[in-house]
């Protein structure tokens, strides 16, 4: 038996994999037919709906865009908001996260970070408000984990995270991709080891940077596209990324899964563009919208669990 000790010094370790073909009631997963049709998050206001009585992890992942939050226990997350991480600079994001944790009892944080100068504007939120000073996930901090890559300090905390979780709940081998900013590919092998990855643009970013160096083409809102052949500007625009960004996925994960050498691989997928993209991505068998949040909930364990 295992014994969670809240707040201890207790000596590190791994925490074993729960991998399963089913996601089940508490897994951060959802089956792809599914959850494609989840929205965005956005931020909604008000406190997490935690009960007042439960001590909770705060977990954190600061991404180039958005900042995702959420409140977790021992067995899951329980709530998860974002903000827009240009508001940490101005004070904005840290006064909206003090509201959004409200009452609730924090035990402890975990941060991920990819933007730097961000990381310790976050780091004196948590200390000001609640006293707390976060574990920080980066290579030297992974538990659980495997990693076999030769700078493993320049692996992105949100790429760590993916791995972890995906490593835990489905074993190995597994390729994360997480559609955000950039669309990244991260994969765990037959050993259980973290052993490199893809990075493409994302596909708001494709078609921002379309917008931004031509002067006739307009910025389009993402979403599906009923035929392939564009009857406006706006259209053919569309039906490239709805129908070609999907390719450039497939692509990737073929290669990757032809250089594993492996029969089957399993494909998960998470980040914004994920419920919008997994209806046409027949390898997507799982999407994870909370999986790097889930990462970050079983690091903070494997550093405060010890055996009886």
């Amino acid at each position: 038996m295992r014994r969670v000790r809240y707040g201890s010094r207790a000596a590190s370790q791994s925490f074993p994999s729960q991998a399963s073909s089913d996601p089940g009631v508490d897994s951060p997963c959802e089956p792809a037919a599914v959850t494609a049709r989840l929205q965005r998050q956005t931020w909604s206001g008000g406190e997490a709906p935690v009960a007042e009585d439960l001590r909770m992890l705060l977990l954190i992942d600061i991404g180039n865009t958005r900042t995702h939050v959420g409140l977790a226990d021992i067995q899951r997350v329980h709530a998860r908001e974002s903000l827009p991480t240009r508001q940490w600079a101005e004070g904005a994001a840290a006064d909206q996260l003090r509201s959004w944790v409200g009452t609730t009892h924090l035990e402890g944080a975990v941060v991920a970070s990819v933007v730097p100068h961000v990381t310790g504007q976050v780091q004196l939120a948590l200390q000001r408000h609640w006293g707390i000073d976060p574990l920080q996930l980066h290579a030297g901090t992974v538990r659980g984990l495997v990693i076999d890559y030769p700078r493993p300090e320049t692996i992105g905390a949100d790429r760590l995270a993916n791995a972890i979780a995906a490593r835990h709940h489905f074993g190995a081998p597994v390729v994360v991709v997480d559609f955000g900013t950039a669309v990244t590919f991260d994969i765990v092998d037959g050993r259980g080891c973290y052993v490199g990855g893809v990075i493409a643009p994302g596909l708001a970013a494709m078609t921002d940077y379309l917008h931004e160096r031509t002067a006739l083409l307009p910025r389009v809102q993402l979403r599906s596209c009923e035929q392939v052949v564009g009857r406006s500007t706006e259209e053919a625009m569309l039906a490239g990324a709805w129908y070609g960004y999907p390719g450039l996925v497939e692509a990737i994960v073929r290669e990757i899964q032809g250089q594993l050498g492996v029969p089957h691989l399993r494909v998960v997928a998470t980040g914004g563009d994920a419920a919008l993209l997994a209806g046409r991505l027949r390898l997507i068998e799982t999407v994870c919208p909370d999986l790097t949040l889930e990462g970050l909930r079983l690091t903070w364990l494997a550093h405060h669990v010890s055996g009886d």
